[in-house]
């Protein structure tokens, strides 16, 4: 099926910068990392590929990528002092280009995000007028748009666990509008990842995380990214 796009897709978002692949969407992708690892990361390790690598610097991807870290949206006049707000934010950073990466998008970022108790690895691709697909996070293929409400589940790839989470939401009034899984190996850990119409309660979401074959279960609700 062909993807669908509407006159804000292809006009863009209200924005700061040139491009909206190269800044609104770079900002969503890193806004949608720091709510993945649930805090400012002390230390960020980004790599832009492709067209990115080649742009980052002269189309502003460097500071957009930073200041979705630090939480800014995309219309946010910080974003033109990113660098600097990072600072303040004691947030480390490097930056790594590689130009010649055929197997991902031309538009492809991945942060390495730390904080002392926590790391994670995303991968986001923007695919122009501010829309992001997230590829892979910590190693599963993701494939989320963070567009809807975004549920999470890391758990032991039980038999009936789909299943299961699924009658779960269907309980809570939650209509799934997809869903990708991603499996490290056959009775291994498996992620799950669910874009839904509605939220999700809070008691449903405690259930999910005391569940003893979940590991983790993040929630992303429907924001202004």
């Amino acid at each position: 099926m062909s993807e669908r796009s509407s006159i804000f897709d292809m006009i863009g978002p209200v924005m700061i910068g040139p491009s909206s692949s190269h800044t609104a969407g770079v900002v969503r992708i890193g806004r949608v990392a720091r709510k993945l690892l649930g805090q400012l990361p002390q230390e960020a390790s980004i790599t832009f590929y492709n067209s990115f690598a080649r742009t980052y610097e002269g189309h502003g991807s460097d500071k957009a990528i930073i200041a979705g870290l630090l939480d800014f949206k995309t219309d946010d006049k910080r974003i033109k002092h990113a660098f600097e707000e990072a600072k303040q934010a004691t947030l480390q950073y490097t930056f790594k280009a590689v130009g010649n990466a055929s197997a991902l998008h031309p538009n492809t970022v991945k942060l390495a995000l730390m904080t002392p108790d926590r790391s994670i690895e995303v991968v986001g691709e923007s695919k122009g007028g501010g829309l992001i697909n997230i590829a892979s996070y910590n190693g599963f293929r993701a494939d989320f748009s963070a567009s809807s409400h975004t549920l999470i589940v890391l758990a032991d790839d039980v038999k009936g666990s789909i299943a299961f989470i699924s009658d779960v939401l269907a309980h809570d009034d939650c209509n799934i509008a997809s869903m990708t899984v991603s499996r490290k190996g056959k009775n291994d850990l498996a992620c799950q990842f669910y874009e839904m119409d509605s939220g999700i309660t809070p008691l449903t979401l405690e259930y999910l995380k005391h569940l003893k074959w979940v590991k983790e279960v993040i929630y992303l609700p429907d924001i202004d990214l």
